[in-house]
């Protein structure tokens, strides 16, 4: 409720200092020039919103900067899901203020760490464990997609693929609450329709999919090349030899400079991604706004501005989409819809590729047009843009920015922190086994005399044969008539996973969440088949914890 409320004050404010910006400009001009075309003024418009920016950012909380995703993500893998309160106030104005100005980035992304911050907020206002201020980190996240977008589906999906990584029920429970009201108060103040109306679609033949399929090739590829440009001038930027405050003052007069010539890249963009799916903006401008939107995002969040990469991503998806649609419906025009199809499933593949999370960006297109009849050629597209992305470069827009800072996070962890600790170094030696031919009736008896769930099966010469837990056996519990009947190796799965002592624990880590173990067998080397330790999925997140709190005290 909070966030929805915060998205709603947020949209305004941006809608308020939009009107101090260039409509106070406008007025000003006008009295004192007698005209109202203030076009080669527009580089200092942005100028001065990087100039009230870059205090807020630099001094009072350095999370505001750029897109915001990342710092979350960090907070939840790194710091117990604790995002300090002042964030949500600095992420609002510092975004409001610069995109209020026309810098080139989307309301999404500062939703999002506005959101997560709120629900931090409240997690430690009410001094609750590390894992409930994540889930409400979380909750925070879904519930600012679903405000923005008009999306509930898609925040869910967002907050549990990117942010935190876990689809466990006690998870995603909250989450959907949290999307579901933010939905409902956003929908009762602006309306329930979607965020853009869209042509009719329909796919004309079965030979558009290979097209789809090479146009979400094609975007993977551009989005690529937009994380490493980002990544790039965020370096660059880093390493100018001036007053850190300044630098999104420069990046703002830079940008401004592209706007005399292509003012379609101000902002968040949503007015030309519109005519794009009409089809209304002749192909070679298409074209040139892909690169000059890309060039115009980067000089805004890489110089330290304060914005989301949501909005940017789907205007270049639109524009590069509706270019490629028209290149085939020139050459097949029997057989392909029109351009502004492409633009629409575009966006999606766009989002794919730099965000590497192809379900979030299928459900946010998706339910942003309300459009059932799009959903084959959105499937294809953001499934072939994430895979050619994640191919190209391992790292999406998101977890780039923590990579160069050493951090590298998967389903909500920092690899790196177990990535240099070995099994040797966490593994039990002292574990239960059961014999293959152990009758069920002993196994019960088993259960019954010990804290264990888990049992390592072996047979006569001590060779693991799988593991037993009780899940597999309770389902025999009321059937008496089986217990001298069944023995452990007909009960026993025999799919196994295989540790050795000098594995790394992310990789113990990597099978606990492929196979959802918690247990795993330990081995001398890949060709023994004795077990001589065990790994314990508990075990090895309490140490996680320790080493990472290790490392943030160095």
């Amino acid at each position: 409720m909070a966030t929805a409320f915060g998205a709603l004050g947020f949209v305004a404010l941006i809608e308020y200092f939009n009107g101090i910006f260039f409509g106070l400009t406008d007025q000003i001009l006008s009295a004192t020039t007698g005209e109202s075309d203030f076009k080669w003024w527009l580089p200092i418009i942005p100028m001065v919103g990087g100039l009230l920016v870059g205090p807020i950012v630099y001094k009072f909380a350095s999370e505001a900067k750029g897109h915001g995703v990342p710092e979350v993500m960090n907070a939840v893998a790194r710091l117990g899901g604790i995002i300090r309160p002042r964030v949500a106030a600095a992420k609002t104005i510092a975004s409001a203020i610069c995109i209020g100005s026309g810098g080139s980035a989307g309301r999404e992304g500062p939703i999002v760490q506005i959101g997560s911050a709120i629900g931090s907020t409240v997690g430690q206002m009410f001094r609750m464990s590390s894992d409930r201020v994540k889930v409400l980190v979380g909750c925070g996240a879904a519930a600012g997609i679903s405000a923005v977008f008009n999306a509930p589906i898609a925040g869910v999906i967002f907050s549990l693929e990117i942010i935190l990584g876990d689809f466990a029920i006690k998870t995603f429970s909250p989450v959907i609450i949290s999307s579901v009201i933010a939905s409902v108060i956003t929908r009762t103040f602006l309306g329930d329709h979607p965020a853009f109306d869209v042509p009719e679609y329909s796919l004309v033949s079965a030979w558009e999919v290979p097209l789809y399929l090479l146009m979400g090739s094609l975007l993977g590829g551009l989005g690529v090349g937009f994380t490493r440009t980002l990544a790039y001038i965020e370096d660059l930027f880093d390493n100018l030899k001036m007053m850190p405050m300044l630098k999104p003052a420069v990046g703002g007069l830079l940008l401004g400079g592209l706007a005399i010539i292509y003012p379609q890249v101000l902002a968040d963009g949503y007015e030309t991604i519109k005519l794009t799916l009409y089809g209304e903006i002749a192909v070679g401008l298409l074209l040139v706004l892909v690169i000059v939107k890309a060039l115009a995002t980067c000089l805004t969040l890489g110089s330290g501005s304060s914005g989301g990469i949501f909005a940017p991503s789907l205007f270049m998806g639109a524009v590069g989409g509706g270019a490629f649609g028209f290149l085939v419906n020139y050459l097949f025009p029997g057989v392909t819809a029109t351009p502004g199809a492409y633009a629409l499933v575009g966006m999606a593949g766009m989002l794919a590729a730099t965000t590497h999370a192809p379900i979030t960006a299928l459900l946010i297109i998706f339910e942003m047009t309300s459009d059932y009849r799009i959903i084959l050629p959105l499937m294809v597209t953001v499934v072939f843009s994430a895979l050619v992305a994640g191919r190209l470069f391992k790292h999406s827009i998101y977890t780039v920015k923590l990579a160069r800072r050493g951090i590298e996070i998967k389903g909500g962890k920092d690899i790196n922190v177990l990535r240099s600790h070995k099994v040797s170094e966490i593994m039990e030696k002292e574990f239960e086994t059961i014999l293959e031919s152990t009758p069920l009736i002993r196994i019960f008896s088993r259960l019954e005399q010990t804290k264990e769930t888990y049992f390592i099966v072996v047979d006569a010469k001590e060779r693991m044969k799988g593991i037993i837990s009780f899940q597999d056996i309770r389902s025999y519990l009321s059937q008496h008539e089986l217990d001298y009947l069944l023995i452990a190796r007909d009960i026993v799965k025999p799919e196994m996973v295989k540790l050795v002592v000098d594995d790394t624990l992310e990789h113990a880590y990597q099978l606990c969440g492929i196979r959802d173990l918690s247990l795993l067998p330990v081995f001398a080397d890949d060709d023994s088949e004795k077990v001589i330790a065990v790994i314990r999925r508990e075990t090895l997140i309490n140490y996680y914890n320790r080493q990472l709190l290790e490392t943030l005290r160095k």
